[in-house]
């Protein structure tokens, strides 16, 4: 069975699936498109011709046009966890038959973390939806009925982010909602508060946010206008302080709901923005209610078009579980780029564990893309992890605030040496704390790092050049952040890797099996 499936609105993607595989799943925002992108023609003509032949079932991810409240639905609409508002008829597609499937965008979290997960089809198990407008708890049974648990609250991923924009001047009080990329940046801030009880001040503004009824209005600025949070800016110690503050109780609201309701020890499904939160992942990862704990890479909605088509897989054939890799983007694209100035040489891992050593940057470019918006060692800026200045000349490369992390790529066996962990990390979804000084470029300010854990099974390219530094250095572990321009998606072709290594100052890039140096600086 052969099924093509996309997300409309922002992170817009085409999955395809074919008989239990996830074959591919292209985003919008990926080679050089804007951040949180919606599907383009491109998009669909780049899907279309990757499609080994006319799909059996077009899979439509539901969503709506119109927010709070909300209206314009598409197909399934975004709300409804049970089979009650799936779709499935008769359509054309190229001329030929098909199905048209459709299930809701809430569903979409959660067939998505359940196909992915490593459970069986058939175990029980919690699941946790935390997004923009979702926050729930649900149960999984044996033949994948979905019951509500309850809502602690609704919308956390929206009022997380509005804490962030409530004190940026640069966001204008009259914004409707917080910035999709606001919530990463808080949770880089959270790590510079005050681990202490919240003040007067500060509990005010959480209440008054968490209380918000997000399907009705996103937070908006505007409403806090003389609170003394506002506009405060985001170098202020007391911001950063509301922003520790933010962070733990709402992780700690939720976790009471759970502590008090969710006691069979079943594994629990993660998935929604909220679950490219590392601190929270970490925090229901060893907070010993569950037997264990899984969130995919793509928790975001760069993941709904896989839940959807796993919805539908599961509809029409009852396997509800898919295979796939985290590498499941697009070929790197070899197209005609300027080299002039530029030395092409065959790829030696040696040499570039050398020049690494040496304080270059280095992008680094093998195979396909990443799925989710984290670089996993595909599409990566590389450099050696040992100094505070690295992690100042990584931030200026990527043009980005100086209080962001960088974080680390590590070999799998250096883990133990390096890191207090719980467990292998190959999606960089957790936070470590780190055993050493040794590797300042990758240790945040709290001493945590949000780590990429590889072995050779899992990406040997990087794992072999992560060898090959540990040979140099006695340290198999570099500093990995995405390899974009600013407000882009992953750069995907050859000429834009070239442009963008001659603007913001890389040393190199490697690309397979080839190795472009640019002139010595």
């Amino acid at each position: 069975m052969k099924i093509l499936a996309y997300k409309p609105g922002h992170d817009g993607h085409i999955a395809w699936l074919e008989d239990g595989e996830l074959v591919f799943s292209i985003e919008r925002e990926k080679d050089s498109g804007p951040r949180f992108g919606a599907i383009n023609t491109d998009l669909w003509m780049r899907a279309l011709n990757l499609a080994s032949s006319v799909p059996d079932i077009v899979a439509v991810s539901g969503w709506a046009t119109e927010w709070r409240p909300l209206g314009g639905l598409i197909e399934a609409g975004y709300f409804g966890e049970t089979r009650d508002n799936i779709t499935d008829r008769a359509h054309r597609f190229a001329g030929a038959d098909a199905r048209l499937f459709s299930s809701s965008h809430e569903r979409s979290h959660l067939l998505g973390s359940y196909a992915m997960s490593p459970f069986a089809q058939g175990e029980p198990a919690y699941a946790l939806v935390w997004e923009g407008m979702i926050g729930t708890f649900y149960k999984i049974d044996e033949n994948l009925g979905i019951s509500r648990l309850g809502t602690p609250f609704d919308g956390p991923g929206h009022k997380y982010a509005s804490i962030y924009g409530l004190a940026d001047p640069k966001l204008p009080t009259d914004a409707p909602r917080p910035r999709h990329e606001d919530a990463g940046k808080l949770m880089a801030l959270a790590s510079y508060g005050e681990p202490r009880p919240a003040n007067a001040h500060e509990q005010a503004v959480i209440d008054k946010v968490l209380s918000w009824t997000s399907i009705e209005g996103a937070v908006r600025k505007d409403a806090f206008i003389d609170n003394p949070f506002f506009n405060i800016g985001l170098d202020s110690q007391a911001f950063r302080d509301l922003a520790w503050q933010m962070q733990d109780q709402i992780f700690k609201r939720f976790f009471a709901f759970a502590e008090q309701n969710m006691t069979q020890g079943l594994p629990l499904l993660i998935s929604g923005g909220c679950g490219l939160n590392c601190d929270w992942n970490s925090g229901w990862k060893t907070c010993g209610l569950f037997a264990d704990v899984f969130v995919p890479p793509c928790a975001n909605d760069s993941g709904s078009a896989i839940g959807t088509a796993a919805d539908a897989q599961w509809f029409h054939t009852g396997n509800a579980k898919i295979d796939w890799s985290v590498y499941a983007g697009e070929e790197f694209i070899l197209d005609d780029a300027d080299l002039t100035g530029i030395e092409v040489n065959p790829r030696d891992n040696g040499e570039i564990a050398g020049r690494l050593a040496q304080g270059e940057v280095i992008g680094w470019v093998q195979g396909k893309y990443e799925i989710g918006p984290r670089a996993l060692g595909n599409r990566s800026l590389l450099a050696a992890p040992f100094t505070s200045a690295m992690h100042q000349r990584l931030n200026a490369i990527k043009q980005r605030e100086a209080f962001r992390p960088i974080a680390p790529i590590c070999m799998a066996e250096e883990i133990d040496r390096l890191f207090e962990h719980h467990g292998e990390s190959p999606h960089m979804l957790y936070f470590q704390k780190v055993r050493t000084d040794a590797i300042k470029a990758v240790t945040h300010v709290d001493g945590s790092a949000r780590l990429q854990s590889v072995t050779a099974s899992q990406n040997p390219e990087i794992h072999s050049l992560l060898t090959a530094f540990k040979a140099e250095t006695g340290y198999g572990i570099l500093c990995n952040t995405s390899l974009n321009f600013k407000g882009l998606g992953f750069i995907n072709r050859l000429s834009d890797l070239i442009r963008y290594a001659r603007e913001h100052g890389l040393d190199g890039c490697v690309v397979g099996d080839t190795l472009y140096s640019l002139p010595r600086r």
